[in-house]
């Protein structure tokens, strides 16, 4: 996509949405791993101290107690997300957001349960696995930083099924909500192309025919210049040839050659002079005599374009190594040699193409781990992320995926036209997402309501 196309598109095709669609392994990392990507033991005396009041019920959601504990611990860890993300809030605030959210969850889990969804452990294991990749650990080293940070095995997992749970029931509710019609995709995309076609300047293509002035001209030498340049005017509105008019009268370097066409351009590749004496001439339109510090002109509109009725998507070019996990590699292991492999390649001593024929396990190690051309979506979200924060020519640090372990190298990037079925794909994703944040909202707000919610004791 262009630009801008691409920053206003892919703010709503690839959004952090609500927690409830995003996945759990993410949720449950930024929640209970907040200094991972450091993977340093946290000493007792650099975390921050517990709070130790008594503990008691400050609310009850239909049967089910909410604890001042609850409250405060999920009251550190809204406020220490917020001021991650430089949107401080006080601990009030904190301690109000998170018992609100406290009771929808307990409201939401609630319906899961009646509805009969069940997390087994082998769901439970396979999001316990995404937590230790989506923060570079293996399922080992995650076990051991939730010890040094004080959080018990036990109560993580019972978190992270609770929030396995809230993903499926609000999918299962929400998504039976939404409905896109053909209509509405297709409203969606005449809208974007109009927005592009506003954003994107038309191409010109002018023909020009230059009296020139001489610097510090006197009036009496300028005047006589000037009545040539309107009676060229005249005459080329009258009908006469430009062309010709061009060859025989316009002082520029080529002296009106191809008839002072100067070539199908971007209107803003024009100078601005140029492009408002025009902007309201139709093609085969002469303009009025101009006077810029060369000299008089007379422009001809020989050509007018306007921007593709198409969408356009970014594209980018990458290569990668692919390192499998297995019971003789382990994770820790692949991230060290590839970071090794890195400083070599990075710093010359190695090469890309020939690393990945040798040790790249995936299909594309016999082409030096060349992609090709992928238009968004098209990889995990963890590669893509990952890919898109490059520049061409940079390589990654080493990434841990569901598949195993990846050195990543962007090697170009490009606009490319979007098919039909992409732009269709597209629509239907933006729609979608649009959707889902109303119904969602909709939904939370019914089974709050239809939930018995008793105010206790205030938070302290």
């Amino acid at each position: 996509m262009n630009q801008a196309v691409s920053s206003t598109m892919n703010k709503h095709l690839f959004p952090v949405r609500a927690l409830w669609v995003a996945c759990a392994s993410v949720c449950l990392a930024a929640a209970w791993l907040p200094n991972v990507s450091a993977q340093t033991p946290t000493s007792a005396a650099s975390r921050p101290a517990v709070i130790r009041s008594a503990d008691f019920i400050v609310a009850v959601v239909n049967s089910e107690p909410i604890t001042n504990q609850e409250v405060q611990t999920l009251g550190l860890r809204l406020q220490r997300e917020a001021q991650a993300q430089g949107r401080p809030v006080d601990a009030p605030e904190a301690k109000q957001l998170a018992l609100e959210q406290l009771i929808n969850d307990k409201a939401q889990l609630q319906q899961a349960r009646d509805a009969g969804i069940v997390v087994d452990d082998e769901a439970l294991d396979q999001a316990e696995a995404g937590v230790a990749s989506n923060n570079q650990l293996s399922r080992e080293a995650l076990r051991q930083r939730l010890q040094q940070d004080g959080v018990a095995l036990t109560t993580f997992r019972e978190q992270l099924r609770n929030q396995l749970l809230l993903n499926r029931v609000r999918e299962r509710e929400v998504e039976a909500r939404i409905r896109i019609s053909d209509i509405e995709v297709e409203q969606f995309l005449q809208g974007q192309l109009k927005a592009q076609a506003a954003r994107a300047p038309a191409e010109l293509n002018l023909a020009m025919i230059l009296i020139a002035v001489p610097e510090n001209g006197t009036e009496e030498q300028i005047k006589p210049l000037e009545a040539q340049a309107h009676d060229v005017a005249r005459r080329a509105r009258s009908g006469d040839n430009f062309a010709e008019l061009a060859k025989t009268f316009s002082q520029t370097a080529d002296r009106g050659a191809n008839g002072g066409a100067l070539g199908l351009r971007p209107a803003d590749r024009y100078p601005e002079l140029f492009v408002q004496a025009v902007a309201a001439l139709p093609v085969g339109g002469v303009s009025e005599v101009l006077r810029s510090g060369a000299g008089f002109h007379v422009l001809k509109v020989l050509e007018r374009q306007l921007a593709p009725a198409t969408l356009m998507a970014t594209q980018t070019r990458a290569r990668h190594i692919l390192l499998r996990l297995t019971p003789q590699l382990t994770q820790a292991q692949a991230l060290a040699q590839l970071s090794a492999l890195r400083q070599d390649i990075v710093s010359g001593k190695a090469d890309f193409a020939e690393s990945a024929k040798r040790l790249s396990q995936d299909g594309s190690a016999a082409q030096g781990g060349d992609l090709g051309w992928a238009s968004p979506g098209m990889f995990v979200p963890e590669f893509e992320q990952t890919m898109n924060r490059l520049r061409p020519g940079q390589v990654a640090e080493p990434l841990a995926s569901r598949f195993g372990v990846h050195l990543i190298e962007v090697t170009d990037r490009r606009d490319a036209p979007m098919s039909e079925a992409e732009q269709g794909a597209l629509a239907r994703n933006v729609l979608r997402e649009k959707k889902l944040d109303e119904a969602f909202a909709a939904w939370a707000e019914d089974v709050r309501g239809r939930a018995y919610v008793e105010l206790r004791e205030p938070v302290q």
